[in-house]
């Protein structure tokens, strides 16, 4: 296998963390809008923890991102 092409095969399996970050991205505004439609009262409470959550996640489809920019042009 030429070298060229296992970098390219690399980088496609270090992208695979995206899918598994839109997953939990999804789970976790899915699980926030059914917490408000069972208690809308708790607006303000869950307010701050469901952005802490996002940005986990989001976190997560970020250094998969950079670990494949790093395998193609590192």
């Amino acid at each position: 296998m030429e070298p060229e092409a296992a970098r390219l095969i690399g980088a496609g399996l270090a992208t695979l963390g995206m899918i598994g970050a839109g997953l939990g991205v999804g789970q976790v505004w899915a699980n926030y809008f059914n917490a408000l439609a069972r208690n809308p009262a708790a607006r303000e409470s869950i307010g701050a923890n469901i952005w802490i959550g996002f940005a986990v996640t989001e976190a997560i489809a970020i250094f998969s991102l950079v670990v494949a920019l790093l395998i193609l042009f590192g």
